[in-house]
């Protein structure tokens, strides 16, 4: 299958970014004439690993939001505690600003960018009326937001390091935790594979 480019990009005339020190080489050369890398005009496999990766995450989002995150013992008696419930009883004692960050950082921001990187691998493949600086822009909003998500796992590990009261309490991280936090690994490799170029192949291919 032979690839369609515009024909004022730098791929329609055989320049190649290096993925690793991103020198600009001719694609004849095969391999990059700083570092020695493999040249591609775009990344191989990358709709497939960015859409692989994304199933994955969306498949522990579920786990991750279900099973506790969080185990408090108090005087002998645990109490698990899920995501959802945790921002509820933040909410519920007055702390609607802890309660706020966590619901952003650990239920909005992942589905939000779960849903960018998909939108986005969709609109590679299908005919779709957004420009390119559209796609870009969102691209960029998926990048931005998705580093904010690791916060809930920073919170938990904080108070399992601070809280360990002689026994009286007790806070120990749930197996949610574990799966929240591929959820983050995940859609960050899947953004991080995801080739943006492809976006504007496909917007310059329908012109």
């Amino acid at each position: 299958m032979v690839e369609k480019y515009s024909s004022n990009s730098a791929a329609s005339n055989g320049i190649a970014m290096c993925s690793v020190c991103h020198k600009a080489n001719h694609i004849e050369l095969k391999h990059c004439q700083r570092c020695h890398s493999e040249l591609h005009l775009r990344q191989p496999n990358s709709f497939e690993w960015s859409v692989s990766l994304l199933i994955m995450a969306a498949l522990l989002y579920i786990p991750a939001n279900i099973f506790p995150i969080m185990i408090t013992t108090v005087l002998g008696e645990p109490t698990p505690s899920t995501i959802i419930s945790g921002v509820i009883l933040f909410f519920q004692d007055g702390s609607y600003f802890v309660g706020g960050v966590i619901f952003f950082a650990s239920i909005l921001i992942p589905l939000v960018k779960m849903f960018v990187i998909g939108w986005l691998c969709y609109c590679t493949k299908a005919n779709t009326k957004y420009s390119m600086k559209e796609l870009s822009n969102m691209y960029r909003l998926g990048e931005f937001i998705g580093k904010w998500s690791m916060i809930d796992v920073f919170v938990v590990a904080l108070l399992v390091a601070l809280v360990q009261l002689s026994g009286l309490m007790i806070i120990q991280p749930g197996i949610a935790l574990r799966a929240f936090g591929l959820v983050v690994i995940l859609t960050m490799l899947s953004a991080h594979k995801f080739d943006v170029r492809l976006l504007w192949d496909k917007v310059k291919n329908d012109k």
